[in-house]
């Protein structure tokens, strides 16, 4: 079990305020953060909101998977941790061996 959660499927629209306000109807909300296109600014789609302890975060979960928002309907799931490794970074060049 984890306090923070994926939230997908977002309207573009939406901002960390608004899931701020929803999600804060289920526990004490940490964090919310709005993943961006980091040349644009524009929303992808997809969001994380943490929470200051799990049982909230589960209940929050329950309560608002497949609810409506801005006429989407939100998935909402555990968190999961970002893998680091992404392996030998070489850019594209050929190695000279």
């Amino acid at each position: 079990m984890t306090k923070k959660l994926y939230v997908g499927n977002l309207d573009y629209t939406v901002t960390e305020q608004d899931l701020e306000t929803l999600f804060s109807e289920h526990g004490e909300v940490l964090s919310t953060t709005v993943v961006k296109d980091r040349y644009s600014g524009r929303s992808k789609g997809f969001a994380f909101v943490e929470f200051a302890n799990n049982e909230d975060a589960q209940k929050a979960k329950q309560a608002l998977n497949g609810q409506d928002l801005k006429g989407r309907a939100l998935r909402v799931d555990d968190a999961r941790e970002q893998k680091r490794d992404r392996g030998p970074r070489d850019y594209g060049r050929r190695s000279r061996y």
